[in-house]
């Protein structure tokens, strides 16, 4: 096959596991990517026509699906969710410039009130119910999925930091901190217990070998709140989750933007986090990170997602060869963009991410 597919991969979630957990130096380059958007995925299928053999009438097309892309693209993994487990949030929409464009618009949160700013509130608030939430696509998954895949699991119930932003509104969370502290701890508690059940639930799946949490905590220069309330409100329900997911035998993976130095050893030494991702070279490189933190985490992704936009093809190879040549010697670093692979990053400059790893000989 000519192009950015001519080095064939086949899956390999044990390799997948083994490099995350740095077993050593792997024999090939372990792509990750925390998610596809959408529009990025349809531009792939149609220009390779990837489900011409596909029915679309299946009731279980969409999870088909995702396994001929993920195998296409020489991933090891399929990303799933519980089917169901939505909070109830405030935000807005405006229009999507991306070239590839969403026809939603981009969303945003409501970041100065949200859903819940007051006790009454708090009370009222439609809390998720774990006997309304289903496993529908993980019992397909687990009958399915091809035996050289696993589900990496994460969406959805390990955003601490976020939905305590989300459900107050980032201002209304600030004051709040100074003046309700009580109401976040509630907000906090909650949290900790629907998760909780969240992910005992899916440790029940074999299939899941993953348990990739998802929360952004910090911005360009700080974390979003302090760090004592970071270890006051959120670290704890990370270290819980990071256990549970341990005692299963799964390692537990942390997507989290911004800043984050002032928590680093926090969440290596006490929450206990086997991998970090999101990196943005603005705040600290995936190469820097690397030589700090590769003797006690792996690191994932930190193709910066700003130079993957405005780089030419020929920068983008030169960049991942070099950081591949540092950041693969010994394991512990997958290769993919900074944050996600958005509507808005040339198609052409992710595939040649992608092909400039599948070329690289550890």
């Amino acid at each position: 096959m000519e192009g950015p597919f001519a080095v064939q991969v086949t899956p390999n979630w044990e390799g997948l596991r083994d490099c995350i957990l740095r077993k050593g130096t792997p024999d090939r380059v372990y792509h990750i990517e925390l998610f596809l958007d959408q529009e990025v995925q349809d531009a792939i299928c149609k220009r390779y026509h990837l489900l011409d053999s596909l029915d679309e009438d299946d009731p279980f097309f969409l999870l088909r699906r995702q396994i001929i892309i993920q195998r296409f693209l020489g991933y090891d993994y399929v990303r799933c969710k519980l089917d169901g487990f939505e909070m109830t949030l405030k935000g807005e929409a405006i229009p999507d410039t991306a070239d590839l464009q969403r026809a939603g618009g981009r969303q945003f949160m409501e970041e100065h009130k949200g859903p819940i700013t007051n006790w009454a509130e708090f009370e009222a608030y439609p809390w998720p119910k774990l006997t309304d939430v289903a496993t529908r696509s993980l019992e397909w998954y687990e009958e399915n999925l091809p035996d050289d895949m696993c589900v990496i699991m994460g969406s959805g119930f390990t955003h601490f930091c976020e939905n305590l932003t989300w459900l107050m509104g980032y201002e209304t969370l600030c004051y709040s901190l100074y003046d309700q502290r009580d109401l976040v701890a509630a907000i906090s508690q909650r949290l900790l217990e629907i998760f909780q059940q969240a992910l005992r639930r899916v440790l029940e799946f074999e299939r899941v070998k993953f348990i990739w949490g998802s929360d952004d905590m910090g911005f360009r220069t700080a974390t979003l709140i302090s760090p004592a309330d970071l270890r006051e409100f959120v670290l704890p329900g990370h270290k819980l989750l990071a256990q549970m997911a341990h005692e299963a035998g799964r390692p537990y993976l942390l997507h989290s933007c911004g800043n984050l130095s002032a928590i680093m050893e926090d969440l290596i030494e006490d929450v206990r986090i086997d991998a970090k991702h999101s990196f943005e070279d603005v705040i600290e490189d995936v190469v820097t990170a690397k030589r700090r933190y590769g003797d006690r985490i792996a690191l994932l992704g930190g193709i910066d997602i700003d130079f993957l936009c405005r780089a030419s093809e020929e920068q983008i190879r030169a960049r991942v060869r070099k950081t591949l040549e540092e950041c693969l010697p010994g394991g512990g670093y997958c290769l993919g963009t900074g944050n996600s692979v958005a509507n808005y990053v040339p198609l052409n400059h992710y595939l040649a991410m992608m092909d400039e790893g599948r070329k690289f000989k550890p």
